[in-house]
């Protein structure tokens, strides 16, 4: 099977697991970083429920947090692969086109009850400069291109769907992690701060989240063991230096 199976879902059943692996990786970051969940948990179970019978009839908390869980995830590709080569994003342009528009349908079943979720905006390679040049400038190797690219889109996605979904959040965090990571990835930081260290590693456990849409829905694409290995090694790479810098 290939990505294209995601093309045939169409039902908030079908997307139900979509919904509740994305919520799994927003509760371990935020929980991770201590950030103050509220609700969520109790939401989280309670829109994976509503789902899994096809309803739309939630709570409007609950209709906010998987219409934007679903919306952000709709609108991620096609600024990720901007950070990529050519060939990249046009070889999934399709299958970009397809997947947005799957997760916006069920997504919309569940904005049109609150109001004002319309999903996030990500940078794009010419948004981000450092010593006013393009961040991308600063890196060549598809791999460094993929994880600068992932490293500040999700961060974007977290800070978008934790906080629709009723996550607190301090600013001045999201602020400096941005900041230190794009130099970071890009040569021009040796490390991270403690915290923001602690963040991108909680976040680069997004490798997870691709294993389990690749297992869940039964893609055995290969496509996403590229994406999985290349997160993973960059998981496993902030771990080895947190752990370096505690001996």
């Amino acid at each position: 099977m290939t990505v294209f199976r995601l093309a045939t879902l169409r039902t908030a059943e079908e997307f139900a697991d979509w919904y509740r692996i994305g919520a799994d990786y927003v509760a371990h970051v935020a929980e991770g970083m201590e950030f103050d969940c509220g609700p969520f948990h109790e939401d989280a179970a309670a829109g994976v429920a509503a789902m899994r019978a096809n309803r739309t009839d939630v709570a409007p908390n609950v209709a906010r947090s998987i219409a934007a869980t679903l919306l952000a995830d709709a609108a991620f590709c096609d600024p990720f692969c901007e950070w990529l080569p050519l060939w990249y994003e046009l070889a999934l342009a399709g299958p970009n086109v397809l997947a947005d528009r799957r997760l916006s349908t069920v997504a919309r079943a569940y904005a049109e009850r609150v109001p004002h979720v319309s999903g996030p905006l990500y940078s794009t390679p010419g948004d981000v400069l450092i010593e006013g040049r393009p961040a991308l400038s600063y890196v060549s190797e598809f791999s460094e291109r993929f994880v600068l690219a992932d490293a500040i889109l999700h961060l974007e996605w977290f800070v978008y769907v934790a906080r629709e979904s009723g996550v607190d959040i301090p600013y001045e965090l999201l602020a400096r992690t941005r900041e230190e990571s794009v130099a970071y990835y890009t040569g021009r930081r040796e490390s991270l701060s403690p915290d923001v260290h602690r963040f991108q590693t909680l976040l680069f456990a997004d490798d997870e989240w691709v294993r389990k849409i690749n297992r869940v829905y039964g893609l055995d694409s290969a496509l996403f063991g590229v994406w999985e290995g290349i997160l993973r090694r960059a998981r496993t790479g902030l771990e080895a230096a947190a752990s370096d810098s505690t001996d």
